[in-house]
């Protein structure tokens, strides 16, 4: 077997050095196809069984061996042997090549292959588990790399030869029909000036555009595919019905509403989704009345005395419902409906990609935008059920003290939460399964929250594995392993916040074929348009970025879509997604981190400019922190950033546009920032890009000018120039 691949390798190896060591590619070339397509035509006339039989292997070789030259030489089939005749040759030799190509590959190289990069090539098969034939004929009709790639990297994949063939056949039959027929013309041309006729013009246009009109059809043909086994009702009663009334489903709704679309947002529960009721907005609220708390006691270091501050814990807790109460309009039935959209409320079964089922009424629409969010992850541990615990949803019900307060989860809500309740007096004991807070973030900027926890009192204990709840004489406890031994933690209120999961189930999506991955999360493409291609998804839902901002921002794509995607889709662009963990400092991200740029093993070049040489941090006394940029080696060009500061969600702003524009440091820095401000960061941060940059030879060519222009001698060598903060006062 061993020998026999050696052979195959050793035969394949020669025959390609012999075609490059005898420079035949020089052949195959359209200057020599035009320089020699008399002598071509005559032996053709006199011998042309054996015209065709060679011309014929030929093709078939150079395919089999992945040369180049086989797009010339089937430009080469129309010019010789006509329409009919080179469309017949070269589809069955360019087919015939193709396999040989793909069973080479597979006897030589797919069961190593797969098991060294299994992983690389996950995307391949997958795509041939699910739908190989037609996985192929996708990429033989719009071919996403060259052909002769897909010949091997197929061959490393399970489809079958036979499979393999037949879909190379047919696949490759349209865009060797466009280029047989522009080898024709080519055929016609006699002169430079007959490269402007109208046949060579079309067929060049048909070369161009065979791409994007293949595209398309395919587009069609997938869509009705997906859609023939379901009735398709005589009119509609909507363009777009939104499931789910938080940013996801207002914003795609509202911007239907805005092009005149007829369009319906149904919500089982309140208008305003997580986001409103128990996420951004009271979570917010209740950080806010922690820092009041924070900065009386911290008052003392001002110079202003006065007692320390009393906790009405039940207050604070109606306080922050009262806060959901000023935003509520904002997201409010009144204002939708005003704005156009009809408000339903009730619980909503999607019946086909047409009909979506509410309070019994079965309401007919061209569209459908799934964007029911994502619930709290409770995990199955022995004894939860018999202890009392809140979530990320229930915790604002909450009216007394927490008192010895556990909370599950170093993730930000886990965090924000822990920080907050620990300023309002809480005992709080904060327990990870993994190595430290935050794991998305760098570990610098981790280290600098830990140090702020530990000020706030809360104890963090990593590396502990839950086994049990108890409850022994009316205290409740949970048993951990840390290091293999046992760990007993007391605590009167329990917080679960260890993630979300998706609220993709109970909706009917899975009796009608719409896909969840694992997790339970909708899949969507890059329009975000599921399996069923009427159906979209935004959000929380689809399992990604769960942020409020990056749903508001897909619901754009999705409402277009689905609204006018017959005339063009647009791809989401998830580029720049930033976010921000609210604890004190803030640590505010957008791009890539240290950590991911080495995972991903992108060359990159760090940044950092230190809050504590800020003025405005330090008449506010907030001088923990850094911004720290990632850029392209010798570049200015911005791969990421990471802020960690007060306020570190309103700086990341400007990085932000910057990324999204292509703007580098260099237009941050020529950027005047208001004196003093906390966005001056930003531009420190820029100014120190620029002196690690600094041209040094350059600038002693400069000196010497300066000298020569004061006419005089000067030290030996030059200074050196001033910081930009120094500069800027």
């Amino acid at each position: 077997m061993k020998n026999t691949k050696l052979i195959l390798i050793l035969v394949v190896t020669a025959l390609i050095a012999l075609f490059f060591a005898l420079d035949l590619q020089q052949y195959l070339s359209l200057t020599e196809l035009k320089a020699r397509q008399n002598d071509f035509n005559l032996y053709y006339q006199e011998n042309p069984l054996q015209t065709l039989g060679l011309f014929f292997v030929l093709y078939v070789l150079v395919t089999a061996l992945s040369l180049p030259g086989a797009a010339i030489m089937t430009l080469a089939a129309g010019a010789l042997f006509g329409l009919v005749s080179g469309l017949i040759l070269v589809s069955f030799a360019s087919s015939i090549g193709a396999t040989l190509a793909f069973l080479v590959s597979r006897y030589l190289f797919r069961d190593a292959v797969q098991n060294r990069f299994g992983n690389q090539l996950g995307a391949f098969n997958r795509g041939v588990e699910r739908d190989g034939a037609f996985y192929l004929f996708t990429l033989r009709l719009v071919p996403l790399f060259p052909f002769f790639m897909i010949n091997l990297l197929m061959g490393l994949t399970p489809i079958k030869a036979r499979t393999f063939y037949w879909i190379s056949q047919v696949g490759m039959l349209a865009g060797t029909l466009v280029f047989v027929n522009a080898g024709t013309q080519l055929g016609q041309l006699e002169s430079l000036s007959g490269i402007l006729s109208p046949g060579i013009v079309l067929s060049f246009v048909l070369l161009g555009i065979f791409p994007l009109l293949a595209r398309k059809g395919l587009d069609i043909v997938k869509q009705r595919r997906a859609l023939s086994h379901f009735p398709k009702p005589a009119h509609y009663d909507y363009n777009l019905v939104a499931i789910g009334a938080g940013a996801g489903g207002l914003v795609s709704t509202y911007i239907g509403a805005a092009v005149k679309a007829r369009v319906a947002l149904i919500e089982k529960h309140r208008m305003g989704g997580d986001c409103l009721n128990t996420g951004c907005v009271p979570s917010k609220a209740l950080i806010r009345s922690a820092q009041r708390v924070q900065d009386m006691k911290d008052a003392d270091a001002v110079g202003i005395a006065g007692t320390a501050p009393k906790v009405d814990f039940k207050r604070v807790m109606e306080s922050v419902q009262d806060i959901i109460r000023k935003v509520e309009p904002h997201d409010s039935v009144e204002r939708y409906t005003g704005l156009g959209v009809e408000c339903i409320s009730g619980a909503a079964r999607v019946i086909s990609p047409y009909e979506v089922e509410v309070n019994g009424e079965r309401l007919t629409t061209r569209n459908i935008v799934i964007a029911t969010g994502a619930r709290p992850l409770v995990p199955n541990v022995e004894g939860l059920d018999q202890v009392p615990y809140y979530t990320s949803d229930t915790i604002w019900e909450l009216r007394t003290h927490p008192g010895r307060l556990l909370v599950l989860g170093g993730g930000p809500i886990g965090c924000e939460l822990s920080q907050a309740f620990a300023r309002l007096g809480a005992e709080v004991t904060q327990v990870l399964r993994g190595e430290r807070l935050m794991p998305r973030e760098d570990a610098d900027a981790v280290a600098i929250i830990a140090q702020h926890f530990a000020k706030d009192g809360i104890q963090v204990l990593t590396r502990h594995d839950m086994r049990r709840f108890e409850t022994v004489n009316g205290q409740h406890r949970l048993i951990c392993e840390h290091q293999g031994e046992d760990v007993t933690i007391e605590f009167d209120t329990l917080l679960l916040a260890l993630g979300r999961t998706p609220n993709a189930s109970g909706l009917g999506l899975e009796e009608i074929g719409v896909q969840l991955d694992k997790r339970g999360a909708l899949q969507v493409d890059e329009y975000l348009r599921s399996n069923i291609p009427n159906i979209y998804g935004v959000g929380d839902v689809t399992g990604g970025y769960q942020f409020t901002h990056t749903a508001a921002h897909q619901a754009w794509y999705a409402a277009v879509n689905a609204l006018f995607g017959r005339f063009r889709n647009f791809r989401v662009d998830n580029r720049v997604i930033p976010w921000c963990t609210f604890t004190a400092p803030e640590v505010a991200r957008v791009g890539l981190n240290e950590q991911e740029a080495r995972d991903q093993q992108v060359p990159f070049e760090v940044t950092r400019f230190h809050m504590k040489e800020l003025d405005r941090a330090i008449t506010e006394r907030e001088e923990a922190g850094f911004v720290k940029v990632l850029t392209v080696p010798g570049k200015d060009r911005i791969l990421g950033v990471t802020i960690v500061g007060a306020h570190a969600g309103e700086l990341i702003a400007e990085y932000v546009q910057a990324m999204k524009q292509g703007l580098g440091l260099n237009k941050i820095l020529g950027t005047i920032h208001v004196y003093p401000t906390l966005s001056e960061a930003n531009k420190y941060a820029a100014g120190e890009w620029k002196r690690a940059h600094t041209p040094h030879r350059l600038l002693q060519w400069v000196w010497r000018y300066h000298r020569w222009m004061r006419g005089g001698r000067a030290p030996a060598s030059p200074k050196s120039a001033p910081s930009e903060k120094q500069a800027s006062r």
